[in-house]
């Protein structure tokens, strides 16, 4: 086929995916706006609640409700039954699936016979850990068969599945995020003060008080319960640091118990961007990771990061940032000296975030990830998608 993939008769993409907040809905959502605005039809199926629906729909996208648990078990048939009918009815041209969950369910619904996308964003045998990560590992190897590529977000996450015996095709699309949401706002440490006192959760802290702020699901994965053992460390040395976390999640309780002196819980929030606009550090101290987006977007508003030298990470970072952000996972002690490093030197952070903005402005643009995954399709449709790619870009 010759002629564009814009110029089809609007090529229907569905997307499924179980997770409908965070990171890989935020992805999802971004996905299919640029697809939208590329003349294509996006249609996202994905269980009901959270906030994919509500942005697939801003995005000018349909929408098809699946209910889906978290996790494999006895629902997992009707779950595959009730996505292969949503499939027979929409009759899409290719299947993207997103996570481990959508893509056992809808590798299982297909089985190849529709070009399919299977985009793990991080590997199940690496989340799931104890006896089920055999099984997980056993289904990745089998399953492989059914999906057209595998997308990873990074190289390690694709070396990882080499390594792990996942006999795939491979592609790789590293993240990206919207850099006209994510960006730097404020000109003058006044601006910044004024932004810091619109947070309820800072409520009383001294505008000039050095702000750590880590961003994501409060869970085992994101490894806050790491950094709440490094912070005393950190408060010996930094006094009247302050640190928030921001989010939601199965180990809020359990956090809440553990911290320390200093700590506060924002909760969830839909605008991340002002915590990141406020934080003086921003921290991800995660178990594992395909490639994270919080640091992303942390590095996008001119914030400098330091995170977990896990998946992706290390793809993530401009190289003179290396050693200053990237420490062991789960090591509190040197999460700890990484962190207090860089809160007692203000130039340091002063140059590592402008670097970091200039990084992500031009590794990390969510249009430049999109056009790459229009081409990923248009390779597998065989058709070729210049004028599509051309749309997003712009």
């Amino acid at each position: 086929m010759t002629q564009d993939l814009q110029s089809q008769e609007r090529p229907t993409v569905l997307h499924v995916s179980q997770p409908v907040d965070g990171g890989v809905a935020r992805v999802v959502a971004d996905l299919v706006r640029a697809q939208v605005a590329a003349g294509l039809r996006a249609v996202v199926a994905a269980p009901p609640g959270g906030g994919l629906h509500r942005e697939a729909v801003a995005a000018g996208a349909e929408v098809a409700p699946w209910p889906a648990h978290r996790s494999p078990g006895p629902a997992l048939a009707g779950e595959t039954g009730r996505l292969a009918r949503l499939v027979r009815r929409l009759g899409p041209d290719l299947v993207h699936t997103h996570s481990a969950k959508a893509g056992l369910a809808a590798r299982l619904a297909v089985r190849g016979r529709i070009p399919t996308v299977h985009q793990p964003h991080v590997w199940p045998f690496e989340a799931a850990g104890g006896p089920v990560a055999g099984p997980a590992l056993g289904w990745e190897r089998y399953a492989a068969r059914w999906a057209h590529r595998v997308l990873c977000v990074s190289e390690a996450e694709r070396l990882r599945g080499i390594e792990a015996g996942v006999p795939a095709r491979w592609a790789v699309i590293r993240n990206g995020v919207d850099l006209d949401r994510y960006s730097p706002a404020y000109s003058d440490d006044a601006a910044r003060r004024a932004l810091r006192g619109a947070l309820p959760a800072l409520s009383g802290l001294a505008p000039d008080a050095p702000l750590v702020v880590c961003v994501g699901r409060l869970c085992p994965q994101k490894g806050q319960s790491v950094l709440l053992r490094a912070w005393p460390a950190i408060g010996a040395a930094v006094p009247d640091a302050r640190l928030v976390l921001v989010g939601d999640g199965p180990d809020r309780e359990r956090l809440h118990a553990a911290a320390p002196p200093g700590v506060r819980f924002a909760g969830a929030t839909e605008d991340i961007v002002p915590w990141y606009r406020a934080a003086d550090l921003v921290v991800l101290p995660s178990r594992w990771e395909g490639m994270a987006l919080p640091p992303l977007e942390a590095m996008a508003c001119g914030r400098p990061v330091v995170v977990t030298d896990v998946g992706g990470a290390r793809e993530s970072l401009p190289p003179e940032a290396l050693p200053h952000a990237l420490v062991p996972p789960a090591n509190p002690s040197a999460l700890a000296r990484a962190v207090r490093d860089l809160l007692t030197h203000p130039r340091l952070r002063l140059t590592l975030g402008r670097r970091a903005l200039e990084h992500v402005r031009a590794e990390h643009d969510v249009r430049r990830t999109a056009a790459a995954v229009l081409d990923l399709y248009g390779e597998l449709l065989g058709v070729p998608c210049t004028e599509s790619r051309e749309r997003i870009r712009r």
